[in-house]
């Protein structure tokens, strides 16, 4: 019986497929075009739409389709088939160059913010020769770009191919500045953990809150949660491991390195983590991994969740991002060595990505959240909002030392030890981890760990490699006016020097979770910003217009569009689950109710029963209260004219009502027998999966 390992990457158009497809000429044509050093020609672009068409009819393909990433955070696709009339009328299958350059679309129908109106309807897909195709769902997908008309960004991705090539520039002179003349590319490197939970698909689709909001808008906590810590790491119930073995399968087809999966922290939760790749392939790959995460559950009566917090009580869902600079010749920049505090290109890059983030905490706090992640960031299951570094004991005393600040000993050193007396070798790390930093540094890379589970990565990869473009830049024009290689160490040790004095706040190895640090962080002047709607406005404020103009990712009108955009996703999500819990509350859970209130008032001469009907009557007439106001509310926030007053109105006069009308439902559904309660019950949503 064949391994799934040996049907690795048969549905991925990739380099080695090329290599083998190809005429010589044509694939080395790609591989210049693709290293930025000449432009594909038509008759290349024909030659390679020949033998992708070839290979994929090899396995039944009738379909392509331009695969994008619109400013929805999904992915779009539109299908158009091989077939055509020849000159004699006769069917053919023809897939030319130019049709696999660029396709056409109605740019119109996607978030725009304004960029294009309902009569402007043009939008082209461009084909990104750097993310290789691949075949999913018997259909051939080739990875896209999305612009209008005028040529302005409509989708995630052409704004970081953009970025990724600026990181490279300012990466590669300052690595050739210190003396590594061969380094012509500098790549950021990403692997993603995805989170997500799954309950059954039966029980989902009882609950109308998870189908239209993705998270529970009402639910008492089960008596058991995630208390004993035993669902971590746990053994994986029979029937998610069956799941996660078709999706391996899936992921594995499409050449994804998907490597790790486990139990999450809270019951009903799990993990994929998906091996390193260049970001904007690394951002593709999470894309497919979230759309396989949902088909494959469906096949095993399962529904998946991808929604940052879709129940109360217990752990939400992140996507950590972690991410390294990688050079041409395979060098991780970030690797500190044996003597980190000899290593000056490392010290260098560090200094220079705390400066960056430093000096854009708002734009990353924004890039990281969306208006699910608003339940988690802050919480005690999640970075904090307030955006530091942690670098661990070793780094973090030498970055203190450059900036001539008093260092104590860590008490903890001296304790090392070798935890098993029968092995010789024992890897040693520099630091531990810190699970409450926002931004962290785990050996030879960062994790940015405030990232949303159902977001694209496309936006904060695209914001990381902006911002140390832009602080690599100035490092960059001061090292390149030295000739001799001693000077170019000696000004480096003065800007390492100089950025860690102005710089070290951003450090913190402390407990994030901790209120003393929302004070020490408020005393270090580090922004908290506590919402995604109180985040937006500082991606079109004067600062952020600046920076992306500078490096030419967005332009002024883009910013404001994808501005206006974010507000409206708000505005959305929150109206949305307003008037899903209203129409749960009153034309389900109350009714549930009034034949049981009948039963109980047969008994109300017993004492306990008497005090069942008068909690059961107190918390629906709060509700009934609490509703009437909500929907004056609601009405209100439709008459407000800007969207930034909108969107922060529901964030401060609508949005607390949805608590505390859950509070009042959730303590009915405590009182009311099982069989009385509409929904299915956390119990049974998160214990209940074999």
């Amino acid at each position: 019986m064949a391994h799934p390992f040996d049907e690795f990457g048969i549905h991925l158009f990739g380099e080695k497929i090329m290599r083998e497809r190809l005429p010589y000429p044509i694939y080395t044509g790609w591989k210049t075009a693709l290293a930025k050093e000449s432009s594909l020609d038509r008759n290349t672009a024909d030659a390679i739409a020949h033998a992708m068409k070839a290979w994929a009819m090899e396995f039944g393909v009738t379909h392509y389709t331009h695969w994008f990433q619109p400013l929805t955070g999904q992915t779009a696709e539109k299908h158009d088939s091989f077939l055509e009339k020849d000159k004699d009328g006769n069917a053919i299958a023809r897939f030319s160059g130019k049709t696999l350059i660029k396709g056409e679309t109605d740019g119109s129908s996607f978030p725009s913010g304004g960029l294009r109106a309902t009569f402007e309807a043009r939008g082209y897909t461009y084909w990104d020769i750097s993310s290789p195709a691949f075949i999913r769902d018997k259909v051939l997908c080739i990875p896209s770009i999305f612009v209008s008309y005028n040529g302005e960004a409509l989708d995630q991705k052409s704004p970081l191919l953009k970025a990724l090539d600026r990181l490279s520039q300012e990466s590669s002179r300052v690595v050739q500045a210190l003396g590594d003349k061969q380094v012509k590319h500098v790549n950021l490197s990403v692997g993603l953990e995805q989170e997500y939970f799954l309950v059954d698909r039966k029980m989902f689709a009882e609950r109308k809150d998870l189908v239209l909001t993705g998270r529970t808008l009402l639910g008492a906590s089960a008596p058991r949660g995630q208390e004993f810590e035993d669902h971590y790491f746990g053994s994986i119930p029979n029937r998610v491991k069956a799941y996660m073995d078709e999706v391996n399968v899936e992921l594995w087809k499409m050449g994804i390195y998907s490597k790790v999966e486990h139990n999450e922290v809270a019951p009903g939760q799990f993990e994929f983590s998906v091996i390193y790749a260049d970001a904007n392939i690394a951002v593709d790959q999470n894309q497919l991994l979230m759309d396989v995460l949902k088909k494959v559950a469906l096949k095993h009566d399962l529904a998946c969740l991808l929604h940052e917090k879709p129940f109360k009580g217990i752990n939400g869902s992140g996507k950590h991002n972690n991410w390294s600079l990688i050079t041409d010749d395979g060098q991780n920049l970030l690797e500190p060595g044996d003597k980190p505090h000899e290593n000056i290109r490392f010290l260098v890059f560090v200094s220079a990505i705390l400066k960056a983030i430093d000096e854009h905490p708002e734009l990353l706090r924004l890039a990281s959240s969306g208006p699910g992640n608003d339940h988690r960031l802050g919480a005690n299951e999640a970075p904090p909002a307030i955006i530091s570094v942690f670098m661990g004991d070793v780094i973090e005393r030498i970055l203190l030392e450059m900036a001539d600040k008093k260092v104590l000993k860590n008490s903890k050193e001296a304790n090392r030890f070798a935890p098993l007396n029968n092995l010789s070798y024992i890897p040693k790390d520099n630091s531990d981890r810190n699970r409450t930093s926002p931004f962290a540094f785990t050996g030879n890379k960062f994790e940015l760990r405030m990232l949303g589970s159902s977001l694209s990565a496309s936006f904060a990869n695209t914001v990381i490699s902006t911002i140390i473009a832009d602080s690599l830049h100035d490092i960059a024009n001061r090292l390149e006016q030295f000739k001799y290689l001693q000077d170019v160490r000696e000004e480096a040790m003065k800007i390492i020097q100089e950025l860690m004095r102005k710089h070290h706040r951003i450090l913190f190895s402390g407990d994030g979770y901790a209120n003393a640090w929302i004070d020490e962080a408020k005393e270090r002047g580090l922004p908290n910003i506590a919402s995604f709607v109180e985040a937006i406005e500082y991606l079109n404020c004067e600062k952020t217009k600046a920076l992306f103009a500078r490096h030419n990712i967005y332009g002024e009108y883009e910013l404001d569009a994808r501005s206006d955009i974010l507000y409206e996703q708000y505005i959305k999500t929150i109206q949305v689950e307003a008037k899903t819990l209203i129409r749960m509350v009153e034309r389900e859970v109350i009714p549930s109710i009034h034949p049981h209130l009948k039963s109980l008032l047969d008994l109300k001469d017993f004492p306990y029963y008497a005090k069942q009907i008068e909690s059961i009557m107190k918390h629906v007439n709060t509700v009934d209260e609490t509703i009437v106001l909500l929907k004056s509310k609601l009405h209100h926030s439709e008459h407000i004219e800007d969207l930034r007053s909108e969107g922060l109105y529901l964030r401060s006069d609508v949005f607390p009502l949805l608590d505390v009308i859950r509070e009042e439902i959730d303590a009915l559904e405590l009182i009311l027998p099982r069989d009385v309660y509409p929904y299915p019950a956390y119990l049974e949503l998160l214990f209940l999966l074999d």
